[in-house]
């Protein structure tokens, strides 16, 4: 079931860009993500509506309580889909603490380690990590897996 959070990430000097990601919680895999230099809902609705394009539509949908996710534009797409609407406690960041590891992890395995210049640059280093997160990162969480590989055995026992 996914979750959406968000959290930031510096391009270049003084500026700074919001990432938003769509998250299968029993994979953690990243179903899609986006950069703004705003934290306008415009970008958390592209996400999300690619999430549900791509994967199906989740049963529920977890978020912080961020204007963002709040946003009448963010939750009529989820009533639009039938998707029941689970939020964290006000300042509560472990209610989400899938999330939060991913954030982490992002930020010490790529943000940090390979600063962008640009949020062009920025955009396309986060494909390549959330490419290889995951497809390539084992997660000792899911039996040194990774998040697609659980994410598609899920799926077979949904058909089988």
């Amino acid at each position: 079931m996914p979750l959406n959070f968000n959290t930031t990430a510096s391009a270049n000097a003084g500026a700074v860009q919001y990432l938003v990601a769509v998250v299968d919680w029993f994979s953690r895999k990243v179903l899609s993500w986006r950069v703004s230099n705003s934290l306008d809902a415009g970008f958390c609705v592209e996400a999300l509506k690619e999430a549900i394009r791509r994967y199906g539509t989740p049963e529920i949908f977890n978020t912080d309580q961020g204007a963002q996710f709040t946003a009448e534009s963010f939750l009529s797409v989820l009533r639009q889909h039938g998707i029941r609407i689970s939020m964290d406690g006000k300042g509560r960041a472990l209610d989400n603490v899938f999330v939060e590891w991913l954030w982490r992890t992002v930020k010490y395995e790529h943000v940090y380690l390979r600063p962008a210049e640009t949020g062009t640059e920025l955009k396309a280093g986060l494909r390549t990590y959330f490419d290889w997160y995951n497809a390539e990162r084992p997660h000792s969480s899911l039996g040194d897996r990774t998040p697609d590989v659980v994410y598609a055995e899920g799926l077979q026992r949904l058909v089988a």
